[in-house]
């Protein structure tokens, strides 16, 4: 009888890919995946640390596991601060640095019979960069590409440079082979991924972010190109000319400002201005008219008074987001902000982010109903009860309902691109029709 394994991913796109990872060598061992927790012979959770409550969900499991009455192997990876690491060696059976994780083989056919660090931590030279582990895919047409993990910028709030350590970045040969196969096998939306792909650099060919997304954009076939996180103190001219001169690549991007407030994005160690970020946005549109914007905010940072706060709103007003993501801050061990004091309360912070949200809900509003009536590029990821769903170029959702006769198959469109006109524009997304 085949042994049984089930994934648990908490985070960001980056640990859903090393759990990709991770399955590929889960199942070269023989196990089978089971949706099901109760039915797993082996259980591993790639946690995140970025949020206190992230990491309170992998408490919350492992006190699960204490108490279930079959006893699975468990195996916690991903991002894990080494204070973290000891805790959680009490309750699984394994903590594995992600990057470790091409020795999974050997760590299972070690006896568990005491529990030691040696064992459990497995800090081992890594022979195999994890990265060039083939994925498992979890999905068949949108795949996400690592192209280099680890980050420098040690802003105030982040525990990443802790548990990724610093920036590597992956050969361009070997983004480009990856890639290249996944548009081979019908792949439409390639995602690069990295903590921060604007310090991208293979030293050994002198090849930039920018430089590699040149060469992604020359790959032949139908597919999209998107990329995720940016930072804006690295965030060059180079890459907008990329963007706007690749037609693989799409008219969006998520560009985290995380306060409008100088003197707050100095106290998150964020080493730009508002003046700069708006400078990107400006030169972004200019060359890419079309393009939609995204951001990160923290709202109430220790010390971010009611006028500093408004200055964001002020930002939001004048960048007019598609969309952004708002987080309320709340404070994380590991982290230098840790050791600010918290005086926002947290009412405050509440009310805060209502005004943000109304403020985004209206320029979100607002770009969307320019789109009426225009035709849009579509990648249908999703469909129930005749209505599919699905992703514009500029990453706005969209729902459609209503098709031209004979213009596509109903019965097959997942994953694939469709034309589409918009007729209708809501505050978060779009009503459209095949054409």
């Amino acid at each position: 009888m085949n042994k049984k394994y089930h994934l648990i991913v908490f985070g960001c796109q980056m640990n859903i890919s090393d759990a990709e990872r991770v399955a590929t060598i889960i199942e070269e061992m023989g196990y089978k995946k089971t949706s099901k927790l109760e039915e797993a012979d082996l259980i591993v959770v790639t946690m995140c640390s970025i949020r206190q409550s992230a990491v309170d969900r992998v408490h919350w499991l492992d006190d699960k596991f204490k108490k279930s009455e079959r006893k699975p192997i468990t195996i916690l990876t991903g991002c894990i601060l080494e204070k973290d690491k000891k805790v959680f060696a009490e309750g699984f059976d394994y903590v594995i640095d992600i990057k470790n994780i091409t020795h999974l083989p050997k760590i299972l056919k070690t006896k568990i019979t005491h529990k030691t660090s040696d064992r459990l931590f497995w800090e081992q030279d890594n022979i195999t960069n994890y990265l060039d582990i083939k994925p498992k895919h979890s999905s068949k047409f949108s795949a996400s590409v690592p192209i280099m993990t680890g980050c420098n910028n040690f802003c105030a709030y982040c525990v990443v440079p802790y548990t990724r350590e610093r920036e590597v970045s992956r050969r361009a040969n070997k983004i480009i082979k990856e890639i290249k196969g996944l548009v081979k096998n019908g792949y439409k939306e390639i995602w690069l991924l990295g903590q921060n792909v604007n310090s991208y650099k293979d030293k050994e060919k002198n090849i930039n972010f920018a430089e590699l997304l040149k060469i992604i954009n020359k790959i032949p076939g139908d597919f999209w190109v998107r990329y995720t996180s940016s930072h804006p103190k690295d965030f060059k001219q180079d890459v907008i000319e990329a963007m706007a001169e690749g037609n693989h690549i799409t008219p969006y991007l998520n560009l985290p400002i995380q306060s409008g407030d100088d003197k707050v994005l100095r106290s998150m160690k964020r080493w730009y201005t508002a003046k700069q970020y708006k400078k990107i946005i400006a030169d972004l549109r200019k060359k890419i008219p079309n393009i939609a914007i995204s951001t990160d905010i923290i709202i109430g940072f220790p010390g971010e008074s009611k006028k500093q706060f408004n200055n964001t709103v002020k930002l939001f007003k004048e960048v007019k987001y598609d969309m952004a993501y708002i987080n309320k801050y709340s404070p994380r061990v590991g982290t230098s902000a840790f050791k600010l004091k918290d005086n926002v309360t947290w009412p405050e912070k509440k009310q805060r982010e209502k005004i943000l949200t109304d403020a985004l809900r209206e320029t979100a509003f607002e770009n969307n109903k320019k789109l009426i009536g225009k035709i849009v590029k579509v990648l249908i990821d999703s469909q129930k009860d005749g209505i599919y769903f699905g992703k514009t170029d500029t990453y706005k959702s969209i729902k459609i309902s209503t098709f031209a006769k004979a213009s596509v198959d109903k019965q097959n469109l997942i994953g694939k691109f469709v034309n589409a006109k918009i007729t209708k524009a809501n505050n978060w997304n779009l009503e459209g029709k095949t054409i």
